[in-house]
């Protein structure tokens, strides 16, 4: 009987080349088809450029441990420029931070028309309320949004408010009603107020008796200290107020708490334990109001100082919160804004139902008859938070955080 083997594997090498040819001649005709398909489109991505305008110099500090970061503000906005960019990612929306310095007593309309021309539609201004003043207007002509991360002063919100400027950073009425609840709520109402001879430290000043009339509190003396420009800090000059502290103060009557109003850092830390009667010291030293404050953890705020820290080395103070804060807001506007056309992102921040979450125990509104941020105060020390503003059994019929500051009825704000 004749084996089938050899004719099998004749056929079969007879036909694998054969095969093998087809198999190449229809991978060649295949792959310029392959080659042929369009590629997919890429992702359209929009830019948003926030400005950064700052006023900055070295500043001097009673203490050392008090002095201003270099990048106090900026490490807040580029925080929540990684925040938006996270988000902004998957929407096709990049978020740059451009910063512009300037030094305090400069012209800042040269410098804020060149941001204008770089196309930031949103600017951050940490200057004084003078130089804030000189662009209001010109970023009003060229569709700019402001928000003043910096100034407290409350005749920006007021007399002279702007209705393109928007604030995130409080109010000296916002910061002094906030300290006066808690110290009224303590049952610590006869103050006495020490208050510096700069004007930044009479504003505050004029803030505290406010509260006092508002809140219930009595000012039982009153002393200004003036600023004679002696050394600082020097082995002379710490012995120096050692001394002179509980002289300055040796005349004043009886009081639960000292108030100090010393914006200008001239001597508002050498008052904590060197009065002549002991009691404890509010204002701009000792418990001292302010946006937000280093040790705060309520809230979630764990998570966001140790993803500051993390990325800048420090704790997150007060401005850097309300920069944040600001960036954030145009953030969270972006993303729910199809296109990121200025004027719906504006609307749509400036719609009834607009809030942002800040780490600060409720999602924060605007007040639409001045455009300051509703916020609580932070009450604390150099070390802790003591509590935070609004305080218990204040009330308002609207919000218990417009207890902090003017109130609609109180406005003197008109937008043209």
């Amino acid at each position: 009987m004749t084996s089938a083997v050899p004719g099998t594997l004749a056929a079969f090498l007879c036909f694998f080349p054969l095969a093998v040819n087809a198999s190449a001649v229809m991978a060649q005709e295949s792959a310029p088809q392959a080659r042929q398909q369009p590629a997919k489109p890429e992702k359209q991505i929009t830019e948003i450029k926030i400005g950064y305008l700052r006023a900055y110099a070295p500043q001097l500090a009673l203490s050392v441990l008090d002095v201003p970061p270099r990048d106090e503000g900026v490490a807040g906005a580029e925080t929540a420029i990684g925040d938006n960019n996270t988000t902004g990612s998957f929407l096709g929306q990049k978020f740059i931070l451009d910063v512009t310095e300037v030094k305090p007593d400069a012209d800042v309309v040269p410098v804020f028309k060149e941001m204008v021309e770089r196309g930031d539609r949103y600017v951050l201004a940490d200057i004084s309320a003078r130089q804030l003043l000189s662009i209001a207007d010109i970023a009003r002509d060229n569709g700019v949004l402001i928000f003043n991360v910096g100034a407290t002063d409350d005749v920006l919100r007021e007399e002279e408010c702007r209705v393109n400027v928007l604030h995130t950073a409080p109010t000296r009425t916002m910061l002094a009603d906030g300290l006066a609840q808690y110290l009224v709520w303590k049952q610590w109402r006869n103050w006495v107020l020490i208050y510096g001879s700069h004007e930044r430290d009479q504003l505050f000043a004029e803030a505290l008796r406010r509260a006092a009339t508002r809140f219930g509190g009595e000012i039982v003396a009153e002393k200004e200290f003036k600023d004679t420009g002696t050394a600082r800090r020097t082995d002379s000059g710490v012995v120096q107020i050692q001394r002179q502290m509980p002289v300055f103060t040796q005349d004043l009557p009886d009081h639960d708490v000292v108030l100090v109003a010393d914006e200008s850092e001239v001597f508002g830390t050498y008052v904590p334990f060197r009065t002549w009667i002991p009691r404890p010291v509010a204002g701009t030293a000792g418990l001292s109001p302010s946006a937000w404050h280093p040790a705060s953890e309520q809230w979630g705020g764990t998570q966001i100082q140790n993803r500051f820290a993390k990325a800048n080395g420090r704790r997150m103070l007060s401005k850097d919160m309300s920069a944040w804060t600001a960036v954030r807001i145009v953030g969270e506007a972006a993303t729910r804004t199809p296109g990121a056309d200025p004027a719906k992102i504006d609307a749509f921040i400036r719609a009834d139902d607009f809030s942002i979450a800040a780490f600060k125990g409720q999602k924060l509104t605007f007040r639409k008859w001045n455009w300051q941020l509703r916020q609580p105060i932070f009450l604390g020390d150099g070390r802790s938070v003591v509590s935070t503003s609004p305080q218990e059994g204040f009330l308002h019929q609207v919000s218990e955080l417009d207890t902090l500051g003017i109130d609609e009825p109180e406005t003197k704000c008109a937008f043209e």
